[in-house]
């Protein structure tokens, strides 16, 4: 180092910015950042022992700290966009090398608006949490009194907004205009209906612990270092946490922006990385068999009938031939969900789980976007419904805008094929790159943090790899993510 870089002062700032990495989401104890007591008795000791440490911080501020997570394939890293090694001579040159840490904490343009929000929420964990509303007693409608709790419910958000909380109005027992007003607020900012209507879901994210949101920002933080850019052309992005699904043009505009339907926790909506290649209309669905034995058995053992009048065919194979039977004429509850024997399609129609258009797009999962018959689901907030595929709120701006550049093909063509009723298909002249993805902290407005559920558990997953030490950490963070992944199947 020069002897401007060694300077003793500047060394000790730079232990102190490595002691504050929890700001940026990380754990200081992680990098062994040695005692200033050592810089007196062992100088060169204490500047070997704290680069050592301050390179490591620097690694993880560059690249991410969990930089390789099996079925994450919606986190994508590129070192090449910031390499290691001119950053190491930085902070071994610099006069002031703590500038060079910050600097790299700063690199992604919301890493700011994020570290704030991660220092509000820690300053109320500390401060003792969230006051919590009680979720007894049903909904609490604008302008009832509740003495018990519209303060909580007052309290609660008071911390954001302390207005609420001023003077006599802190003990008020009336769910006034103003505090209806704040409420409609919470609930936008967390993506829920802005009614003022205190229900099921607003009481779960009101009373949803501090410290869950406080992990999530850590992720947040950590999943946005080092990221590659996104492909230099028109795609498709489905953030599954969000419910959204988005268009995004070559110049980076959105060109569409829809509600989605993704898999509930027991059949999630897998992360991964495709092409939207084909369309169908009016396709048939080929019941997975999970799906069969878990939906339709016990609509059959119920009524058989009700279900063959929904489109659905049951075949079964005698002598290596599917054959179709009369659903009437089956024992369904002899019929074992272990042992299910049957094939189940069902028609094209109205009722069709798929609606009239299905989205190709290959992979493994055998997932696609898709219409749906259930179009009064797009009005939940929360719409993890789907076994695993994505219902779309538009497809038909969808279709338009998939199929724009294929000769011949236009919405009215599509609605006429569709009005047809009858099972066709169009290859895309130009495919459309397709990412689902799992963010569950997004940044609105360039300065307003909004914090969706861990509908999966994937953050909690992220942050076990995060805090693992160093040496497991690429191991520890492939079975975590392993383990909250479930199989998708069906729609």
């Amino acid at each position: 180092m020069t002897a401007a870089a060694a300077d003793q002062a500047a060394l000790l700032r730079l232990a102190e910015r490595l002691r504050r990495l929890e700001e940026d989401g990380l754990d200081p104890r992680h990098y062994d950042i040695p005692p200033d007591g050592l810089a007196a008795s062992d100088p060169q000791g204490h500047q070997a022992a704290l680069l050592a440490a301050a390179g490591e911080a620097l690694e993880d501020l560059l690249h991410g700290r969990a930089r390789r997570m099996r079925g994450r394939v919606d986190i994508e890293r590129d070192p090449a966009a910031h390499p290691l090694a001119p950053w190491l001579t930085e902070l071994a040159t610099a006069a002031e090398p703590a500038a060079v840490i910050e600097r790299a904490a700063t690199l992604h343009p919301e890493a700011p608006v994020l570290r704030r929000e991660l220092a509000r929420l820690r300053a109320i964990a500390a401060a003792g949490g969230h006051v919590p509303v009680p979720a007894d007693g049903g909904t609490i409608e604008p302008g009832t009194t509740d003495p018990r709790r519209i303060p909580a419910l007052r309290a609660r958000l008071g911390v954001d907004e302390p207005a609420l909380v001023a003077g006599a109005a802190a003990a008020s027992p009336h769910y006034d205009p103003a505090l209806v007003e704040a409420v409609k607020r919470f609930q936008a900012a967390e993506g829920l209906e802005p009614d003022g209507r205190v229900g099921r879901l607003t009481l779960a994210a009101l009373n949803r612990p501090v410290e869950a949101r406080i992990l999530q920002l850590r992720v947040a933080l950590d999943m946005r270092r080092g990221l590659a850019r996104p492909v230099a052309e028109r795609r498709i992005e489905v953030n599954v946490p969000d419910y959204r699904l988005r268009l995004i043009e070559e110049d980076g505009r959105v060109s569409l922006d829809m509600a989605v339907i993704v898999g509930r926790a027991t059949r999630q909506t897998p992360v991964l990385r495709t092409r939207l290649t084909a369309v169908m209309f009016n396709p048939p669905w080929g019941v997975p068999q999970r799906n069969a034995r878990e939906d339709l058995l016990p609509r059959l053992r119920r009524d058989p009938r009700a279900v063959m009048e929904g489109g659905f065919r049951i075949y079964a194979v005698a002598g290596g031939a599917r054959v179709e039977i009369d659903p009437t004429t089956v024992d369904w509850h002899s019929v074992s969900a272990q042992r299910f024997p049957y094939v189940i399609r069902q028609d094209p129609g109205e009722a069709n789980a798929l609606g009239r258009i299905k989205f190709v797009m290959p992979n493994e999962e055998d997932i696609f976007l898709h219409d749906t018959p259930d179009r009064h689901l797009f009005r939940r907030a929360a719409r993890a419904f789907s076994s695993g595929c994505i219902r779309l709120e538009q497809p038909m701006e969808l279709l338009e805008a998939a199929l724009w550049g294929t000769p011949g093909w236009d919405r009215a063509r599509a609605s006429r094929a569709i009005a047809a009723r009858s099972t066709s298909s169009v290859q895309l002249a130009r495919s459309i790159p397709v990412r689902l993805h799992y963010t569950t902290v997004t940044v609105e407005g360039g300065n307003s943090v909004r914090i969706r559920p861990d509908i999966y558990g994937l953050d909690e997953a992220y942050v076990r790899a995060m805090d693992a030490p160093r040496q497991s950490q690429r191991r520890v963070a492939a079975v975590d993510s392993s383990v909250a992944a479930v199989p998708a199947a069906g729609r």
